[in-house]
């Protein structure tokens, strides 16, 4: 373990946090709230320990694959923790461990809360709910290395471990520059949704907030109504889930005119999935008396398609009353996710794809032993270690999710809250069903639950491995 590159990585990254709570400090001084001292202090506080840790540099600035899993997973404890201390501090969720779990919740781009009304929520505060979405979206620590070298051509071992989906490939040969194009297409995404929105008559407060949460896959609302907004705005940030979801290498290539290449296996599967559960939940819904006919059972079927395929989490109805088949297609989708390579959360498309394949091969190879079958991907071969990879994040995902299935029933609630508070949140959807559904929140749950469900959310957005590796006693040794 290179421990002082490790240190110095964690104080760059107490400079960022310095610098994100810049948006909150502006939003308070807008609209003239007293938590702007608290922001700005510690705002303050991260910057002067931030530099104070970085003038110390190592000299060895070497990397291997386990640095950069317990740096990832070390960043985004550190970031979680930091960025609690606004809602604690200033009393607006009075338990530390609840300020946690929405930190948390929000960094990891979940939008579960534990929150039971945002009514008297300062808008400071709203904003950095929203905006720890936009931050955690595509990784902090990709952010950075788009804006420093970290550690030369041992970056590359820091994306593997943050970003999200079996593989990484850099788009250039450059890992910066790659990290620089995936935040420049992330940020102009942002800025295209924010306009429509604003186009559509949202308020520009409650634009900002959306779009930023959108694009991170979050869910986190503004308003204490929920999604109060027209048609148009409803329909616009249903097609941008659904954009956030998509693997960015695709927008990288399509930008290159390279059509054929970025229309991936994956994506076509993923557009498959999309059209088959809008078609299908909206047959299922639009008898319900909710909805005045089949245009507006496609509307708010198409959103919650969306909200839950891409792992967002916004809800415009109580998706929890639709009919039993549309529940259980519902949550299908969150386990499967988005597609790799995006902002999305769940178990992620290609991953599905690679694993149903494998199946395949295996069961034709123990039918006929002696043929040779290749694994292939938009028709190139996987690497055996991606195949390795894929079935170990099964095994693990499988372990986590029954031992989080366990320490819930200790609550004594019923199955399906438990059983969906877990793909909630180790899928980092945010909303679940009965007592975790949309017009619920996670409060119904004790402490040691909530602390399993926050080691759920890190756990799912940094794909497992690095927070699982962080707690083997193997990593620490030399």
């Amino acid at each position: 373990m290179n421990f002082r590159m490790t240190g110095y990585i964690l104080g760059l990254l107490l400079i960022f946090e310095g610098a994100f709570m810049a948006v909150p400090t502006l939003t308070a001084a807008v609209y003239r709230e007293p938590q702007i001292r608290l922001f700005a202090l510690i705002a303050l506080c991260c910057l002067a320990a931030g530099f104070i840790i970085t003038r110390f540099k190592p000299q060895n600035k070497s990397l291997f694959a386990r640095d950069g899993f317990v740096i990832v997973a070390l960043s985004w404890i550190v970031l979680s923790v930091i960025g609690a201390l606004p809602f604690y501090i200033s009393g607006c969720i009075p338990r530390f461990v609840d300020a946690l779990f929405e930190s948390v919740s929000g960094f990891t781009t979940t939008g579960a809360s534990i929150l039971h009304t945002l009514e008297g929520m300062p808008k400071c505060m709203l904003m950095w709910r929203s905006f720890t979405h936009w931050v955690g979206g595509m990784g902090v620590l990709v952010f950075i290395m788009a804006l420093l070298p970290i550690a030369g051509g041992q970056n590359m071992y820091l994306m593997k471990a943050e970003s999200p989906g079996p593989s990484v490939s850099k788009l250039v040969p450059r890992v910066k520059k790659t990290a620089m194009l995936l935040y420049v297409i992330y940020f102009v995404m942002t800025v295209i949704e924010f306009v429509l929105l604003l186009i559509g008559g949202m308020p520009i407060f409650d634009a900002i907030n959306i779009a930023v949460a959108t694009a991170g896959t979050g869910g986190f609302s503004c308003d204490p109504a929920g999604m109060p907004y027209s048609p148009f705005c409803i329909n616009v940030i249903t097609v941008f889930m659904f954009l956030f979801g998509v693997n960015f290498t695709c927008y990288y290539l399509f930008i290159l005119r390279k059509f054929k290449e970025g229309f991936t296996e994956e994506l076509k599967v993923y557009l498959g999935i999309i059209v088959f559960a809008i078609v299908t939940v909206t047959l299922d819904i639009r008898h319900l008396p909710m909805f005045s006919g089949t245009g507006e059972a496609l509307m708010h079927g198409a959103f919650t398609v969306g909200s839950l395929l891409s792992s967002t989490g916004f809800a415009t109805v109580d998706f929890n009353l639709f009919p039993e088949y549309s529940r259980t297609l519902l949550v299908m989708l969150m386990f499967v996710g988005a597609c790799a390579g995006s902002t999305g959360g769940g178990i992620k498309v290609s991953r599905c794809i690679i694993f149903f394949k494998h199946m395949h091969n295996e069961l034709g190879i123990m039918t006929h032993p002696r043929q040779v079958r290749t694994l292939k991907m938009d028709g190139h071969p996987v690497d055996q270690e991606v195949t390795r990879s894929v079935s170990v994040y099964f095994a693990c995902y499988i372990l986590i999710y029954v031992v989080s299935m366990i320490v819930l029933s200790f609550d004594q609630l019923d199955l399906t809250t438990n059983f969906t508070a877990v793909v909630a949140t180790l899928d980092n959807i945010g909303p679940g069903l009965n007592m975790v559904g949309p017009t619920s929140n996670f409060d119904v749950f004790s402490t040691g639950s909530k602390c399993m469900l926050i080691f759920d959310m890190l756990a799912g957005r940094l794909e497992l491995f690095p927070i699982v590796l962080l707690l083997t006693p193997a990593t620490w040794k030399k």
